[in-house]
Formats: C-alpha cells, sequence, structure tokens
C-alpha cells in the first residue's frame, strides 16, 4: 500500500511534513509544516499536529488533539522549539501538548505513555516512559514527571513541579510541592497517603523491596522529624538500594520542597 493511500484527501498535509512508513492521516487532520512522525503512528479525524511536533512510531493521536501548539507563556517570541512525543504513546480527544520555550527549548513525553482526553501537558514539560496521565489533568510548564507515574483525573499539577517514579495521584488533586518516588497521594489538602504498593507489585517489587520504601518514609514522615533530621537517619539506619538512592536523591535535589505528610 503506497504512502499516499493512507493519507485522506480531505486530510492537509503540509508538503514539508515528513510521515514515514505505513502513517495515516484521516479526514480533517492537519498536519504543519516542520513535523516529523514515526512508523505506523495514526493522525485521527480532526487532529492538529503543529510545526515542531516530533513524533515517534506506533503512536495515536485522536480527535481534536492539538500536538505541538505554541506555548501559553507570555515570554514566547517565536523561537525554534519542539515536541518530542516517544513510541507507542496514545493521545486521545482533546489533549493538547505545548512545544517548549526557550527556557529547555522542547516539551518531551516519553514512550508508552497515555494521555486521557482533555489533559494538558504544557511548555517545556519533561514526561517519562509508561506515565499515564488522567482526563482532564492539567500540568503547567516545566514540570518533570517520571517513570511509571500514574496521575488521576482532574489533577492540577503547580509549575515547576517534579513527581517522582511509581507515584499514584488520586484524582481531584492540586499541588505545588515536589512528589517524592514510590508514593501515593491524596485528600484536601494534598497530603502523602502511603506507597504505592499496588503499582509496586505490578512492576514486580519483591516484598523485601517494597517493606523497606516504606519503612524509609514512615522514618521520613512518622517519626516527627524534620526532612534534614529524617535524611541523616535514613542514611545511617538503611543499607545502601537502588530505591534508597533514588528516595534521597529526589529529596535532596528539591528546590521546591517535597509535599507534606499526613497529620491525621
Amino acid at each position: 500500500m503506497s504512502k499516499e493511500s493512507l493519507i485522506s484527501p480531505l486530510a492537509v498535509v503540509h508538503p514539508n511534513a515528513q510521515l514515514s512508513e505505513n502513517v495515516r492521516v484521516e479526514p480533517f487532520a492537519v498536519i504543519d509544516d516542520n513535523v516529523v512522525i514515526g512508523n505506523d503512528t495514526i493522525i485521527h479525524s480532526h487532529a492538529i499536529v503543529r510545526g515542531g511536533a516530533r513524533i515517534g512510531h506506533h503512536c495515536q493521536i485522536h480527535p481534536g488533539a492539538v500536538v505541538s501548539n505554541i506555548p501559553q507563556d507570555l515570554k514566547f517570541v517565536g523561537e525554534e522549539t519542539v515536541a518530542i512525543i516517544g513510541n507507542y504513546t496514545t493521545i486521545r480527544e482533546c489533549v493538547t501538548v505545548n512545544r517548549g520555550t526557550k527556557s529547555r527549548g522542547h516539551t518531551i513525553i516519553g514512550d508508552y505513555c497515555l494521555l486521557m482526553a482533555y489533559s494538558h501537558v504544557a511548555h517545556d514539560c519533561e514526561l517519562g516512559n509508561h506515565i499515564i496521565i488522567g482526563n482532564a489533568t492539567q500540568i503547567a510548564g516545566e514540570v518533570e514527571i517520571a517513570d511509571y507515574a500514574t496521575i488521576s483525573g482532574g489533577v492540577l499539577v503547580h509549575q515547576f513541579t517534579r513527581i517522582g517514579t511509581q507515584v499514584m495521584v488520586q484524582g481531584g488533586c492540586r499541588f505545588s510541592k515536589d512528589v517524592p518516588p514510590f508514593t501515593l497521594v491524596g485528600r484536601e489538602p494534598t497530603v502523602y497517603c502511603g506507597i504505592n504498593i499496588v503499582g509496586l507489585r505490578r512492576r514486580n517489587y519483591t516484598n523485601n523491596q517494597i517493606y523497606v520504601i516504606n519503612d524509609i518514609y514512615r522514618t521520613l514522615y512518622q517519626r516527627g522529624l524534620n526532612n534534614s533530621e529524617a535524611i541523616e537517619v535514613i542514611k545511617a539506619d538503611f543499607p545502601d538500594s537502588e530505591e534508597l538512592r533514588i528516595i534521597l536523591d529526589f529529596i535532596t535535589s528539591s528546590k521546591r520542597g517535597i509535599i507534606r505528610g499526613n497529620l491525621e
């Protein structure tokens, strides 16, 4: 089947757009100049792919989605930037992904991600792999989200916030502090509610790994220590492990501070 036969005559595709093998473009989709789309990706009807988009292979961009539109940032003055979408990522109906500004020059969404309907990823965000963003969740500029995080529906994530690996965020939350790795956060106001045991078991973490992660966070949140004191106790009491390093690196590098514990 020829490349032309997979592009609807009712679609608008700029002649300079680079479409790889087996890219399907449905009626009324729009693909601008300076766009690269990988093999076997589907651009559904009424989706819009703006200049600067770099879309991987085996992706799906659903109706009404807009990828790589200009940032909603008054400091943006038309500089050349990109929005990079990894492989096997699905962008559902009416999702918006803005490209970067001169701050980072890019917005990145990794491989095997799912952005559900009406969610928004703003300029200069960096999302890892295997991330799920729930319906209508709004992610502000320059947010960083690590691999395997799940952000439920209707969540508001403040600009510059970081969300660690394997995190689970309850629907309807809003927060402006960093969310440490392996945790479960929720309630109103948003607080630490425990570790993401379900997610860790799905990722084949052992019972011992889960126990150690849980005990680290009990030290951090439930022993009445400030963060500096808790870090010193954790370093002294726990043997070195990858999970320990991930947690400590995240906390010690936090510029906004981490989300607080449950006071109940």
